[in-house]
């Protein structure tokens, strides 16, 4: 009987919970990235298109969403904006704050985006049945939140 049928670990892998959440973020990442590249998104554009597909948001408030600094968030938008794909306008409530809003560009990119990772998902969860992949998700979920 190998390791894992007894359910530990391949020799030389790291056993660690958090070890496992990273090489699964990494092979997740890497897949996501593949699918998204030919149309011309990355992981963190569909994140901001997301975002952004709910409301115009602040850029201070985009980039704690997207737990990042404003600094990378500006240069993300920066290059969004230059592709079409969203756009900043003055907050009606305070001309002080920059806000940033998805356009329709934006938003036909993000239905090719979530296509992309829905196709990401079934290649990656393909020996899970549907039960696995709720626990996982909820179990994920669980983390995610006390983290």
């Amino acid at each position: 009987m190998t390791a894992v049928e007894l359910g530990r670990p391949p020799q030389g892998t790291d056993a660690s919970p958090v070890g496992a959440l990273i090489k699964a973020h990494h092979a997740i990442s890497s897949r996501l990235d593949d699918l998204l590249e030919p149309l011309g998104l990355s992981v963190a554009k569909l994140g901001v298109l997301r975002q952004l597909s709910r409301g115009s948001l602040p850029l201070g408030a985009l980039a704690q969403r997207q737990s990042c600094v404003r600094s990378n968030i500006t240069q993300l938008i920066d290059r969004m904006e230059a592709e079409g794909l969203v756009r900043r306008v003055s907050d009606p409530d305070d001309r002080r704050v920059t806000l940033a809003e998805i356009t329709e560009a934006g938003h036909a990119r993000l239905r090719s985006g979530r296509a992309a990772q829905a196709e990401a998902e079934r290649v990656l969860f393909r020996d899970l049945d549907a039960d696995e992949v709720q626990q996982l998700t909820r179990l994920l979920v669980r983390v995610a939140t006390t983290a």
